[in-house]
């Protein structure tokens, strides 16, 4: 069963624009199905998951190139790096768009090659697990730029949720396409192998053997740790590892795409202000597995339900910026005194300020935030609360709500 993506007209214009395009993501992200399904008219595929293919490319670049030539898709780009050179030789002599569509899960190593061979000459598109539109609507974009996604929230006028399951149920199973279709595995057993994969293909080869074991406490403890501040001395004292260690596993994990770190925003207002990033995993199955949450009711009740929720807002909000193409727009704001404000969206200077709270009735505590960061700074724009709370529109001085299926 196919889900069409909102990334595809991005894909679509990459395509038409660069003589490579490279689709990354982390795995079962469903980059494969994306680029067959769009893709299969004009172009060969080749996957260098297979030994066989995968050999041949590395003992034969040349001779795979000319088995395999373009208009082509080369899948699990990441197994045969040293190809990236003669694709470069090969464009520099047809630079015509669209010739090398290349795909695979973002690691150190491949994107280093991409970026000393093909410079210049490729689009670099990030695939995630299914958005919030893409979970509840399988609709195909209406919205072309990061900033016209953001304005339609801020004008809303009303509007009752459209998402058919629970919050509960989807937050627990997450957003990975595979646990979408009509008949979807065992959610636990999914996970389960999906980390063992996960393991074995792009954590075994970046660490050392001996380290595997504590990779696994690091991974869990981590996932505790989403919607925080990343703190390295912490996480370094409680697993017994290095803070050098514990700061190259999360550069593993993020070039990986499971986690992102939500920056912070330096202008201080007149107050000092927390320096340090925020955590957050990219989907919300991954990290319920991870922490041992088991059904939905387990999760309602359970003392990470917040974190939970407010994860999965701001994955979907670095989700919608990836696929429509934007520079990073996002941050957070905290001050030493404890004002915060949970996401700032930077559009060309313009600062829209969002709280993420799981309550479906709103007081005026869950917006007092939003409240004096405005008066603090200013703003003319209005705050934003993401709840789940069904009534979208104003709810408050210069203040409205967004019911989180909206999204």
């Amino acid at each position: 069963m196919f889900f069409h993506r909102l990334l595809e007209t991005t894909l679509k214009q990459a395509v038409r624009t660069f003589p490579a395009v490279l689709l990354t993501g982390p795995r079962q992200s469903g980059k494969t199905t994306l680029l067959r399904h769009l893709l299969k008219k004009r172009y060969s595929y080749v996957l260098l998951d297979e030994l066989d293919k995968r050999s041949f490319a590395q003992q034969d670049p040349k001779g795979f190139l000319e088995r395999y030539p373009a208009p082509v898709i080369i899948d699990e780009i990441q197994n045969v790096p040293s190809l990236l050179p003669y694709i470069k030789a090969r464009i520099e002599e047809d630079k015509r768009p669209g010739r090398w569509v290349l795909s695979g899960s973002q690691q150190f190593a491949m994107m280093k090659n991409v970026s000393e061979s093909l410079a210049g000459r490729v689009g670099i598109l990030h695939l995630h697990p299914f958005s919030i539109a893409e979970c509840f609507r399988h609709a195909r974009p209406t919205l072309h730029t990061f900033e016209a996604y953001v304005h339609r929230l801020w004008t809303l006028k009303g509007g009752m949720p459209i998402n058919p399951f629970s919050l509960g149920q989807w937050l627990l199973e997450g957003a990975y396409p595979a646990l979408w279709q009509k008949r979807p595995p065992p959610v636990s057993l999914w996970y389960s192998s999906y980390i063992q994969t996960y393991l074995d293909r792009d954590v075994r080869g970046n660490i050392k053997e001996t380290n595997l074991y504590d990779f696994e406490r690091f991974l869990k403890l981590l996932a505790s740790r989403t919607a925080t501040e990343l703190n390295l001395a912490s996480l370094s004292r409680e697993l017994g590892i290095s803070i050098p260690t514990v700061r190259a596993w999360i550069s593993l994990l993020e070039a990986s795409s499971l986690v992102y770190l939500l920056p912070p925003y330096y202008n201080n207002y007149g107050k000092r202000v927390i320096k340090s990033p925020k955590l957050y995993f990219m989907d919300t199955g991954l990290l319920s597995y991870l922490v041992g949450l088991q059904t939905s009711e387990h999760l309602m009740k359970s003392p990470m339900a917040g974190a939970l929720f407010e994860t999965a807002i701001v994955a979907n909000f670095k989700k919608t910026m990836d696929i429509l193409g934007a520079p990073n727009a996002l941050f957070f704001w905290r001050a030493i005194s404890g004002l915060e404000v949970d996401l700032l969206i930077d559009l060309a200077g313009s600062l829209y300020p969002i709280e993420i709270k799981l309550s479906s009735t709103l007081q005026p505590a869950h917006y007092a935030n939003l409240v004096d960061w405005r008066l603090l700074t200013k703003s003319s724009r209005k705050g934003l609360i993401i709840s789940s709370a069904k009534d979208s529109g104003p709810i408050g001085p210069e203040v409205l709500n967004s019911h989180w299926s909206l999204l």
